[in-house]
């Protein structure tokens, strides 16, 4: 096997190399308050063709938040793929994707656990934006028996060390 050349997009994910604060807000129901949280993240390139993003914060029930994203573009299918473990889930998550026209939004689909909890399954959304070179965001949907996507999640990222060179 030969040694990849990272392509365009893989310099596109170069992005998220750094270290980041976010403040998220998430919605678990109708009836339920917002929930906010806030922590940190570090994401490290893994040989220029993979990012890998570990993040943790404070859950509002007083506990800690651990996660993993992988995330890379394979050239032959033409799509990003996006792996995501944490500590307060057992599902791991799949995703793949792909970026707007003007090289901003990355939107990656999934399916996971419906938040029903009656062990079906659902069709998921997260979509990771560009404000500026320090500024992101993550938002995060699901689509709905009424044939909608519905927004439960929204993190603002912003850059807390530039990335080595």
């Amino acid at each position: 096997m030969t040694d990849a050349q990272p392509q365009k997009e893989h310099h596109w994910l170069a992005r998220l190399v750094g270290a980041w604060t976010y403040e998220s807000e998430c919605t678990m129901g109708p009836d339920q308050p917002p929930m906010k949280m806030t922590g940190s993240e570090v994401v490290r390139s893994l040989g220029g063709l993979w990012t890998v993003g570990e993040a943790t914060g404070d859950l509002p029930d007083g506990g800690a938040f651990h996660a993993i994203m992988t995330l890379g573009y394979d050239p032959v299918s033409g799509r990003f793929m996006d792996t995501f473990i944490a500590s307060m889930m057992p599902h791991l998550w799949l995703y793949n994707g792909a970026l707007d026209a003007n090289e901003q939004v990355l939107t990656l689909d999934s399916e996971g656990p419906s938040c029903t909890g009656d062990g079906t399954m659902a069709k998921y959304q997260d979509i990771i934006e560009f404000i500026s070179d320090n500024h992101r965001t993550l938002a995060s949907q699901f689509f709905g028996e009424d044939g909608q996507w519905h927004a439960f999640m929204k993190a603002h990222y912003q850059r807390t060390k530039e990335p080595k060179s």
